[in-house]
């Protein structure tokens, strides 16, 4: 039996690179207190995010990402595997990454595919979604609302992800907002998506997401990890923290599909081309 401790962290990031890097080594020095192998951090950890949704918005700074930020945000990881959302530059573009890395280097990368609203005036669109092996097992990032399709993590998955993770800054509601975070209609949102999308692919899960305010945004935290059952096993709710949880998660996907295995059961020539 062997358990890894896994760490959702909900946190406040912002223009400040040097601050960001120091709460991010607060937060990876806590995680390695508690045992943590495998620590997610939000979208856009280093540099925050943007001031609204409405465009036109000034980004964060971009990043390169080969550049010595990513290669700190490394050495800061150490021994555990941690993933972080930051602007990333190509040539004159932009995109919303997140990045896998340890103290080996980068592990893997992802730009997120899905916009929501005005978001395509700061950013290009990702391509798709791919797992990749690292020493805590084969994740698959996304970001945001990348989780709103079932395709995303679906296709994660399919590609052996044994953990999906999504990084998000997730707002509350732009409209009737409520004065409660926990009661707010987007907070509901963004907890279903957490729980249905580890439940129907039978994976392990983990959502970290931006906690605090930023411009015009209030963001619902909700870092979280959920099993493969779609049972929450920890849960920072609308407050700033770690979620921390072990598992065994061989053991725990090998539980979840011994007798109903949704990856294994699909029939994908009763689909569309488009959903297969």
């Amino acid at each position: 039996m062997s358990v890894l401790r896994m760490a959702a962290a909900a946190a406040p990031f912002d223009r400040d690179v040097e601050g960001d890097f120091a709460r991010i080594e607060k937060l990876v020095a806590e995680a390695r207190a508690e045992g943590v192998g495998l620590l997610a951090l939000p979208e856009a950890a280093l540099g925050g995010y943007l001031v609204n949704l409405d465009g036109g918005a000034e980004g964060p700074p971009a990043l390169d990402p080969g550049g010595p930020e990513i290669r700190r945000l490394a050495a800061i990881a150490g021994d555990l595997v941690v993933t972080a959302g930051y602007c990333e530059r190509e040539g004159d573009r932009r995109y919303n990454s997140a990045v896998c890395v340890s103290g080996d280097g980068v592990l893997g990368h992802h730009r997120k595919v899905h916009q929501p609203l005005s978001e395509n005036a700061s950013y290009g669109a990702g391509q798709g979604f791919a797992a990749f092996d690292t020493p805590v097992g084969r994740l698959g990032m996304m970001i945001c609302y990348d989780k709103a399709f079932p395709e995303s993590a679906r296709a994660l998955a399919l590609d052996g992800a044994q953990i999906g993770i999504c990084l998000s800054a997730w707002p509350g509601s732009r409209t009737n907002p409520s004065a409660d975070l926990a009661e707010d209609r987007w907070k509901r949102r963004f907890d279903l998506f957490d729980r249905a999308r580890a439940l129907e692919n039978q994976i392990v899960w983990l959502s970290a997401n931006q906690s605090g305010a930023f411009g015009d945004l209030r963001f619902v935290a909700g870092a979280k990890v959920v099993d493969p059952g779609g049972e929450v096993l920890a849960d920072t709710g609308v407050g700033e923290g770690l979620a921390i949880a072990g598992l065994d998660v061989e053991r725990a996907l090998a539980t979840a599909r011994r007798s109903m295995a949704h990856l294994a059961d699909r029939r994908p020539a009763a689909y569309p081309d488009s959903v297969a």
